[in-house]
């Protein structure tokens, strides 16, 4: 049994060569719809976070997962210390140790709302 050491390489070099027009016609397709992206013909409606979410995507690590506080202060009846734009000026501008921009402007008055009801 005498093989040819040269077929692997032969099969190897088909497969990429195939593979590469099979990548490059799929990014000829891509461009097309990336360009009208660009344009702006594709709109991507975003969906307004409840305050929930936020609290736990931004919130948890400075205020607890019960909001007993930990490095930031704790949010049980902060409603009773805050009024809501002072809460929503705190959440959107920061205030003391806590940055500003945690919170979207358009997701500021749902948070301040929800917050100054946490009991």
């Amino acid at each position: 049994m005498n093989r040819n050491p040269v077929i692997p390489y032969i099969l190897i070099f088909v497969f990429g060569i195939g593979l590469m027009f099979l990548l490059s016609f799929k990014g000829l397709g891509d461009m097309d719809e990336l360009a009208n992206e660009k344009e702006g013909g594709t709109e991507t409606e975003q969906v307004a976070k409840a305050p929930e979410e936020i609290y736990t995507g931004s919130c948890v690590g400075c205020h607890g997962d019960a909001y007993q506080g930990g490095m930031g202060p704790a949010l049980k009846g902060v409603g009773d210390r805050l009024s809501k734009d002072e809460i929503k000026e705190t959440i959107t501008n920061g205030r003391g140790n806590m940055p500003g921009g945690l919170v979207k402007p358009e997701e500021a008055d749902a948070m301040a709302d929800w917050l100054a009801n946490i009991k």
